[in-house]
């Protein structure tokens, strides 16, 4: 008897996927999971297996959204009553397990009741500072229980900054300027859109340099059928700087500690050996050093990091490790290319199954840049299927 539990059973809110689109009346376009190779993700799986879909989206806070910073938008798809519906929809009918939303504004004025009433329940943690938007992990009550969350400030490494990590942010700084240069982020849909963050004092201080405001937030959950199982999720929202390479490369270090002293942490209090997986908006580009970071505890990259410390997880790209990374997740006039990321810790018990599709660089829905009437973010959505095998 095939035992392997499928939390994806209520497919009647789904929908194909339609022909692009960027009028009006079309409304957002949803795309469907594709299997991957070895992977089947209209199968029963193996017997005793677990399947969950998690998605990962960066869905542009509506403080940050002005018709002066996207005059290539439609006004109408910018305003917060289309914007929010469109959202919705899209969530709504993406129908995944978990969702890692970045730059969530309005979590208990909406997101959080909205999708409440969808079956699901949430956990979130507002920037630091005047910041108003957010990160926020929200999962099937049907498919996991909470047990354990911890946030990550990344303010605190502020405090750490003392002799001779200064010298080390300093030298960081140096060398990320002197190899790559203005590479990595977005500068038209973060540094512009969102604004800089002058009057904080001397820049080139670490202690004003460090504190940027941003969070992520990690959580051990356990999957209910067809047999128990922990599930350590991360989502987190780097800085945006493209000149701050070294910022985000801190930023990256203290995630990895951070994530790899929780699993240490659940490992013990719940007798377990959970799988990980890390999702987010990285503001990084494949290849550039904080990317590289990310993937150098995995063996089996082709990453060249002698440079750095021994990283503490093992960790590669959902994307990279199936069909290689998008062209794009993020998408205006100004910028395109690829700055989010589902990571994922290697077993032999976990491995992706499908991704969710994306848009080619040609397609109409696309085209003259993000948000739009087919889009309502300046980035999409990135998903997985994950296979989870009884050992």
């Amino acid at each position: 008897m095939d035992r392997k539990r499928d939390f994806r059973t209520n497919k009647s809110m789904s929908t194909s996927p339609r022909k692009s689109s960027s009028s009006e009346s079309a409304g957002p376009i949803v795309r469907e999971f594709q299997s991957v190779e070895g992977g089947d993700i209209h199968s029963r799986g193996q017997p005793d297996g677990i399947r969950f879909r998690l998605v990962s989206y960066n869905i542009l806070a509506q403080a940050y959204v002005k018709s002066s910073l996207f005059p290539h938008s439609p006004s109408p798809s910018l305003r917060w009553k289309a914007r929010s519906q469109a959202i919705l929809y899209l969530l709504k009918n993406l129908a995944a397990d978990f969702f890692c939303l970045q730059e969530v504004d309005e979590y208990d004025s909406f997101y959080k009741t909205k999708l409440e009433d969808h079956g699901y329940s949430s956990i979130y943690v507002q920037r630091s500072g005047q910041k108003r938007d957010g990160c926020g992990i929200f999962y099937k009550n049907n498919c996991a229980e909470l047990l354990l969350k911890e946030t990550i400030e990344y303010n605190d490494l502020v405090d750490s900054v003392q002799g001779e990590s200064e010298t080390s942010l300093s030298v960081d700084k140096q060398n990320e300027t002197l190899a790559h240069g203005n590479n990595g982020a977005d500068s038209k849909s973060d540094s512009s859109v969102k604004g800089n963050t002058e009057g904080r004092g001397d820049p080139n201080d670490p202690r004003v340099r460090l504190k940027r405001d941003c969070v992520g937030i990690m959580a051990a959950f356990k999957l209910k059928d067809p047999f128990p199982h922990v599930i350590i999720l991360a989502n987190t929202h780097l800085y945006w700087d493209p000149a701050w390479a070294d910022v985000k490369l801190a930023q990256a270090k203290y995630l990895l500690s951070r994530l790899a002293k929780f699993k240490t942490m659940v490992t013990e209090k719940f007798e377990c050996i959970p799988s990980l997986v890390l999702s987010g908006d990285f503001n990084s580009t494949p290849g550039d050093k904080v990317y590289q970071y990310l993937i150098s505890g995995n063996s089996s990259s082709a990453s060249s990091m002698s440079c750095l410390e021994e990283v503490p997880l093992p960790l590669c790209s959902v994307h990279a490790f199936t069909r290689g990374e998008p062209p794009f997740t993020n998408c205006t006039p100004d910028f395109t290319n690829t700055l989010d990321y589902i990571f994922f810790s290697p077993s032999d018990c976990l491995k992706p199954v499908g991704i969710l599709d994306l848009p080619e660089l040609d397609s109409p829905d696309v085209a003259g840049g993000l948000p739009n009437y087919s889009h309502p973010s300046d980035h999409l959505p990135i998903g997985a299927e994950f296979e989870i095998i009884k050992e």
